[in-house]
């Protein structure tokens, strides 16, 4: 319904950001990060998820297209909810996120306030199947199209694999990796600058 929402942040307060558009304040329920970007009074521009439910309709909205993309992505995991999503996301960048994803890194995700052990599992586990399975975006393709996909062990696969987690194509995943020195980089850095290259 709504793709993003321009205008000035009108009110802060914990994972709430209020964008004033034309005279309407729209709350938007967002993390940690994304407040960081914002100040009162001064422009913002929001990508939002609309998250409807029986008994309520909630505005969600990220500073990036990347941090609302992993947003979607996590309430897609059995048991995660948007309260869950928001929580892990402020406490993990879509990069750092990916990366603990790709490698298994279930300690990443539980240093996020209210993730156990048990959901942590289960966003590798499931987001890692899907990502084996073809179901994120052009995940196949990636790793030669034949249907099963094994997770990668270097760090150049590693990258590409946590950039298709965040959506990119293979395409768009080699453009961005070209030029950078992936020996020298850890893996988080290469997704970072990967992605510093694609959103310019």
């Amino acid at each position: 319904m709504f793709y993003y929402l321009s205008g000035t942040v009108g009110h802060l307060a914990p994972n709430l950001a209020v964008i004033d558009c034309g005279g309407v304040g729209y709350a938007c329920r967002t993390t940690s990060y994304t407040l960081s970007a914002l100040q009162v009074g001064q422009k913002a521009k929001l990508y939002t998820h609309l998250n409807v439910r029986e008994d309520a309709m909630e505005l969600y909205g990220f500073a990036t297209e990347n941090e609302r993309s992993c947003f979607q992505m996590l309430i897609g995991v059995s048991g995660v909810g948007p309260k869950a999503a928001l929580s892990i996301l402020s406490a993990s960048t879509p990069e750092a996120l990916a990366t603990a994803i790709i490698t298994g890194n279930e300690k990443a995700l539980m240093v996020a306030q209210g993730i156990g052990k048990k959901i942590a599992q289960r966003v590798i586990l499931e987001l890692k199947d899907k990502l084996a399975k073809g179901q994120l975006p052009a995940a196949e393709e990636s790793y030669g199209g034949t249907g099963v996909t094994v997770i990668p062990q270097d760090k150049t696969s590693e990258a590409s694999a946590a950039l298709a987690v965040l959506g990119y194509s293979p395409a768009e995943i080699t453009a961005a990796l070209k030029g950078l020195d992936l020996e020298k980089l850890t893996l988080e850095e290469i997704v970072r600058q990967a992605l510093r290259k694609m959103v310019k």
